[in-house]
This record gives structure tokens, sequence and C-alpha cells, in this order.
């Protein structure tokens, strides 16, 4: 049970930071999108070629042949996991952690309304920012991609593979929602709820450039999502979509635990 007039005013709150994002992801996916050429794959080919190691640290590598494979290459492996991420993280402290640190959780207490629902009603404000995130983005693949390049787009492969980027950003909230209600000072709730998401991807960045590395792949979480795995329909590739998933509602639900239980010093 969430309460409605605190979900609309935190909704009101992300409006902006939303928009920010979102504007800056549109920039990124119509441009890459629109350099799906034959002529010009050679030329991004040959970037690879000269800095494998710098390419593939941001999951970019040569050898796509179709548009959605392009897209993988020059989108998932950085793009598309670096900006929501940003949007989870300012948004998940701003939630809990920064009412409690600035004594504005009082206000919020003093009304007759459940610790449980303050921190449900949190939660899904979160959950819902992700999801308009990242179902617009696919909106937008979807309708650049037929605008430019009709019928060139595997959009149920599109979908497939951004139904498991859900199920990333949204472990990645529980990871920063947790903290944020676990800790009453932002800059603790930022140093672990920023802190591991931002080492789990330089990990992930690590284990891509190259040999010596790899072994990082298996201390990251990103690891488990895996477009190209997605695409291809392996079994393993929706089995570390849906642990993602699984882990990331017990997270939600250990950090609605935690703030109904904590001592507020308010």
């Amino acid at each position: 049970m969430i309460n409605r007039v605190l979900y609309g005013y935190e909704m009101k709150n992300s409006g902006k930071l939303l928009l920010i994002i979102a504007a800056v992801l549109s920039l990124y996916v119509c441009v890459i999108v629109s350099m799906f050429d034959p002529e010009l794959m050679t030329t991004l080919d040959s970037f690879v070629e000269v800095m494998p190691e710098l390419m593939a640290a941001v999951g970019m590598r040569a050898g796509a042949t179709t548009l959605l494979g392009f897209l993988i290459s020059y989108l998932y492996g950085f793009l598309l996991l670096v900006f929501p991420m940003v949007y989870t993280i300012l948004r998940s402290n701003a939630l809990a952690a920064k009412y409690v640190d600035q004594g504005s959780m009082a206000v919020l207490l003093a009304a007759p309304v459940k610790r449980s629902t303050i921190a449900a009603t949190q939660l899904w404000v979160l959950i819902s920012g992700i999801a308009i995130l990242l179902v617009y983005v696919t909106g937008l693949e979807i309708l650049v991609s037929h605008l430019l390049f009709p019928g060139e787009l595997d959009i149920p492969g599109l979908l497939n593979i951004n139904a498991g980027l859900v199920c990333l950003h949204l472990f990645i909230g529980g990871v920063c929602f947790l903290f944020s209600c676990a800790f009453s000072e932002t800059k603790y709730a930022l140093a672990f709820g920023a802190g591991i998401p931002v080492v789990m991807f330089v990990l992930q960045m690590l284990a891509n450039a190259g040999e010596k590395a790899r072994a990082l792949r298996y201390v990251t979480f990103f690891t488990l999502f895996q477009p190209d795995g997605i695409l291809a329909g392996e079994a393993y590739a929706f089995a570390g979509a849906g642990v993602l998933l699984l882990v990331g509602i017990a997270l939600y639900l250990a950090a609605i635990a935690i703030f109904c239980r904590k001592n507020l010093s308010l």
C-alpha cells in the first residue's frame, strides 16, 4: 500500500532528473541508430581493431551485422548501463537517507501514515522512475529504427534484451535503496549505495578489457546481464536476468524492513 499524495509529490521531484537523463539518452540513441551503415561500420570496426582493449572495456566490439547487434555493441555495454544507474543512485539517496539527514523525515512520520507505507511509497517512486526511463528508451529505439531503417530491427529480440536491462537496473535500485534506508547520513548511503555499483562497473570494464583481468567477471553482478546471450536465446542469459530480478526484490523487502525497524534520531 502506498500514500498517493507522497507518491505524486516524489514523482514530480523525479521529473527534472528523468528529463535530463532521457534527453542525454535520446541524443545517443538517435546518433547511434543513425550510424548503422555497412560502410561506416567498417570504419567503426577499424577503431575497435586499433584500440581493442579500450573499446572492449565499454562493451564495444567489431563484427555486428544486424541493427540490433550494432545497438548491443554501442549502447548496451556502457551508455544504457551508466546513465540509468546515475538516476537510480541520485533518486535512491533522495528518497530515504536525505530525508533523515536533513531532518525532513520527522514531517512524514508526524502524519498518520505507517513507516511501511512511507517506505513502500518511496520504493515505488524509484521503481516507477526506472521503468519510465527504460520504457521510453525502448520506444525511442523502435521509433528511430523504424524511421531510419524500416524492417531492420528485431523488435522481439530488443524487447527481451530490454527486459533483462530492466532486471539489472531494478537490482541496482535494490542495492542503492537498501543502503539509503540503512543509513541516516547521505555520505554513508552514497558511499555504499553508489560505491558498490560503480566499483562493480569498473571491475566489469577491466574484465572486458583483456584476458589478464578476465576472472574479475566472476565478482561483478553486471556479468549476469548478457544481451548477446538473451538475443541468442541462451538459457544462462535468461537465468542471469532472473537472478538479478529475484535478488533485487529481496533487497527491496530488506530495505523496507530495515527502515521500519531502525532508530531514527529526528
